[in-house]
């Protein structure tokens, strides 16, 4: 999914290098789910798991995650 692809890249080239090591650690397992699971959690279909808040919140350029 290209649009996937964009936001993960985004959020790599964005808030990566800077992110500790518990959001690095938390981006890394949130890229071994699959990705209709990405997606739910992407579009607001479903909550992300406790975890990965952040991680979605700062994808989605959220200034309040």
């Amino acid at each position: 999914m290209r649009e996937l692809d964009q936001l993960l890249v985004r959020y790599l080239e964005q808030h990566y290098e800077t992110a500790d090591e518990i959001e690095k650690a938390a981006f890394e397992a949130f890229l071994s789910l699959p990705d209709p699971q990405l997606m739910r959690y992407l579009l607001s279909k479903e909550p992300p798991a406790p975890e990965f808040v952040i991680v979605v919140g700062h994808i989605l350029d959220r200034t309040d995650a």
